[in-house]
């Protein structure tokens, strides 16, 4: 691998109190994927030697988005059913049109998102779904990094199998493409997982030594059906059975009480915030200001583009930072460094994921480039503001991960997006075939 220099640039540094110093004028080093040194001015001639110089002079380079909770495939699903409730949109319209996805099918989908996702700047996605052999394909071509989890149904004939099939997953794929692709187990819901199908995937965890993600507290209606169930909350529900002793990511966490939030920091547990997909089903607001004044690390997710209905980071940064402002009537709520912080440092935290979200030397170079240039960041009274509260994915010029160029001054260099447009676009003609007949 080529030493690259970007060089010429503004750089965004997270410091360890998530706050971030700002480097106006310097070069980032990176060498077998890691980045080796981000200092100001210009690097000296010999470093230059051997290396692939990058002129970043109207870029504002800063730590690759982290996308902690998703569907990958579920692109295919965008815009075909919209408006309503959570679970009327799950078992009338989306479980249904699930049950025709072909192993063609996730491919497709999924290399469409990662086109969306490399435009937009996200460089590692987890993905809880299914076909995931096929994901971990696209996520090898594409150059990004993957969390990627087999969906664990314990409501169904198939639920030995999926556990399978995540056993396969792992050894195949568990460390591949230089420890890019990373597999963890993802039992879906506790409504989807009786406490006997809960106990499997946990003494499976066990033994595995593997982290999980489920999601969690997502509705109110969940809430009201589990305590009638069970008596407890669902966040209470999993600390009895034992899953919360594992490394475990929550989704969603929307509806907490305050004994929810005591237990999930007790245990560790990250949350993913997914304040535009929650919006837009009706779940709710998560008491994302609570969580973090109790310790808990939250990191921002899009779910699945078939609830949210795009991939961009930009507007879940810009969402998790305005939603607290005007639900307490605080505007210092979330200020746009910690909406930063989450979608980038914290959000590679709660994935596992050891030396990502920062810029900094022994770290992956898991680095994107803003355009400085763009109207929405002019003029630059704060970088972190404008990039929080003005800036768009369509602003991303430069996206690299380990070290490897996924896209330069715009152009996507690993995937071919017309072709995949089409595909993708004949396999949702071909589902639609399907559901209607």
């Amino acid at each position: 691998m080529e030493k690259t220099i970007l060089d010429n640039a503004t750089i965004l540094c997270p410091e360890e109190n998530g706050s971030f110093s700002v480097i106006d004028r310097g070069f980032l080093v990176v060498e077998e994927g890691v980045i080796s040194e981000a200092s100001e001015g210009e690097p000296d001639p010999s470093q230059q030697e051997k290396a692939r110089m990058v002129d970043s002079s109207n870029l504002i380079l800063m730590p690759g988005l982290v996308n902690t909770h998703g569907h990958a495939a579920m692109t295919l699903l965008r815009s075909y059913a919209d408006d309503l409730p959570l679970m009327q949109w799950l078992q009338e319209k989306i479980w249904p049109i699930e049950s025709k996805l072909s192993e063609e099918h996730f491919y497709w989908g999924t290399l469409l998102s990662m086109v969306e996702m490399i435009r937009s700047g996200t460089t590692t996605f987890t993905d809880m779904y299914f076909g995931m052999e096929r994901v971990a394909q696209a996520a090898q071509e594409s150059g990004m990094r993957a969390v990627i989890s087999q969906g664990l149904f314990g409501l169904t004939e198939m639920k030995h199998q999926f556990l399978n099939d995540t056993e396969e997953l792992i050894n195949r794929w568990q460390g591949a493409c230089s420890g890019r692709i990373t597999v963890i187990l993802g039992p879906h819901a506790p409504y989807t997982c009786p406490p006997d199908y809960l106990k499997e995937i946990i003494k499976f965890s066990q033994d595995k030594d593997l982290p999980l993600q489920i999601h969690l507290s997502e509705t109110r209606d969940e809430l009201k059906k589990h305590k009638i169930e069970h008596d407890n909350t669902p966040v209470q529900h999993l600390e009895k059975l034992g899953l919360l002793e594992r490394p475990v990511l929550a989704a969603h966490c929307v509806h907490l009480s305050s004994e929810d939030i005591k237990i999930l920091a007790e245990n560790n547990v990250g949350v993913s915030h997914n304040p535009g997909s929650n919006l837009k089903l009706g779940c709710g607001i998560a008491p994302l200001k609570d969580m973090l004044q109790a310790g808990i690390k939250v990191g921002l997710g899009t779910d699945g583009a078939s609830s949210n209905n795009n991939l961009d980071m930009f507007e879940e940064m810009r969402l998790a930072a305005l939603l607290p402002k005007g639900l307490h009537e605080d505007p210092t709520l979330i200020p746009a460094p910690l909406a930063i912080d989450m979608a980038t440092r914290m959000g590679a935290d709660i994935l596992f994921q050891e030396k990502l979200g920062k810029i900094k030397a022994g770290h992956k170079a898991d680095i994107i480039g803003i355009d400085k240039s763009s109207p929405r960041l002019t003029p630059l009274h704060s970088i972190t503001s404008n990039l929080v509260y003005s800036a768009t994915g369509a602003d991303v010029k430069l996206v690299m991960v380990d070290g490897n160029m996924l896209m330069e001054k715009g152009e996507l260099l690993t995937l071919d997006e017309e072709k995949i447009k089409f595909e993708a676009q004949r396999s949702v003609d071909q589902l639609v075939r399907l559901v209607n007949d």
